[in-house]
């Protein structure tokens, strides 16, 4: 919901090559029934006192966050979130809870309240209902960007890849005690927001500035930070922010999207540089494709925004890698992004894999189990 964390974190572009920074959210747990529990000031209190400035509250308190500082090594952001991941889950052991890194809430239960800050008090106030069931936690990717100008035009190029990268991250298949039939549940919940949607096509950072207000005029929005396209320019920080995925099960998980989130920005700007044009995606086409990759996840088929015709999620994924090689090489990635990629090959997306707990066990405390090993790393 908030994106303070890896807002503050951010860092401008150095040396040719673009920062990268990764925001987490996370679900807290009754570590004996998975239901969510507000304990998020409980946990808070138990965070080491060195790593509190990269831990915040979200908007439910069933739910907490952690930014890693940016890097430009992914190494660094590995560290990072494997430190963070660390020390959240033992503060929420301290606490007598579990920490998830999973999309929402998989099994029945009271929707915790909101946390009490003015801001959120007049969301509730003003859109009532909308807030959806216990924990709605994504991933944000912030890379830098030269000037707003610029991000701008990356803003463009990116959007018809995000379905890509949305089904990559599908990690929220069950809800309310069973299977919704969606490899991303958290994406349809997060929908109810009238904000939410696929970043337009956008004419200049003047019309996207122009959009803003009158976004903010219809009442859709209280202000910027509600601005919730898949795709975003940072109000305070020169970078651009991915907010299209569920929050990953593994660090390493996170840390391939972040590569590919940087490597697909840096082809965006070399793009730009070349005089390539981006490719308008019709806005419905790039509706749909969102809704097939929240349904079908990584497992299933996609939509190629270059053709409308479905295909193998897989298919799309490699051939979105081999468009991204020559950046992923120049940042350095190329080997662990391969050998990432290999991972999710063998184990499967976070949505495949809680599918697989269950099918085994057939208890959804036993994939509430197995989330919290993979959040721990």
């Amino acid at each position: 919901m908030a994106s303070g964390v890896a807002e503050r974190n951010a860092a401008p572009v150095g040396a040719d090559l673009l920062t990268v920074g990764v925001e987490e959210e996370f679900l807290l747990v009754d570590p004996h029934t998975g239901r969510a529990v507000p304990a998020v000031d409980l946990v808070m209190e138990q965070v080491p006192a060195e790593l509190r400035g990269q831990v915040e509250r979200e908007f439910q308190t069933s739910q907490i966050e952690i930014g890693s500082p940016p890097g430009l090594e992914l190494s660094s952001i590995r560290h990072s979130l494997g430190v963070l991941r660390a020390a959240l889950a033992d503060a929420a052991e301290r606490a007598g809870v579990r920490v998830l890194a999973i999309g929402t809430g998989p099994v029945d239960g009271p929707v915790p309240a909101v946390v009490d800050k003015p801001r959120f008090d007049r969301m509730i106030e003003r859109f009532r209902l909308l807030v959806p069931g216990p924990g709605n936690n994504g991933m944000h990717v912030h890379v830098g960007i030269p000037d707003p100008e610029t991000g701008v035009r990356v803003l463009n190029h990116v959007r018809p890849w995000l379905p890509i990268l949305q089904a990559v991250t599908a990690n929220s298949p069950f809800a309310r005690g069973e299977d919704t039939g969606y490899a991303s549940w958290r994406s349809v919940e997060w929908e109810r927001w009238p904000s939410v949607a696929p970043t337009p096509f956008l004419e200049s950072y003047e019309h996207y500035q122009r959009l803003i207000r009158q976004l903010i005029a219809t009442g859709v929005m209280l202000d910027e930070g509600m601005l919730y396209w898949y795709a975003r320019l940072s109000a305070k920080y020169p970078t651009v922010e991915i907010r299209i995925g569920d929050v990953c099960p593994s660090a390493e998980d996170a840390v391939l999207v972040a590569a590919l989130v940087r490597a697909l920005v840096a082809t965006a700007m070399t793009d730009i540089a070349a005089g390539r044009p981006p490719i308008n995606t019709d806005h419905h086409l790039l509706v749909a494709a969102h809704w097939r990759a929240a349904h079908d996840g990584l497992e299933g088929e996609g939509v190629d925004v270059t053709d409308g015709e479905l295909r193998p999620t897989w298919e799309l994924l490699d051939r979105l890698v081999d468009r991204l090689r020559p950046e992923l090489s120049r940042h350095g990635d190329l080997a662990e992004v391969t050998d990432l990629l290999g991972g999710l090959r063998r184990h499967g997306s976070g949505a495949a894999r809680q599918r697989a707990v269950f099918e085994r066990t057939g208890s959804l405390v036993d994939v509430v189990a197995d989330v919290a090993r993979q959040t721990r790393g």
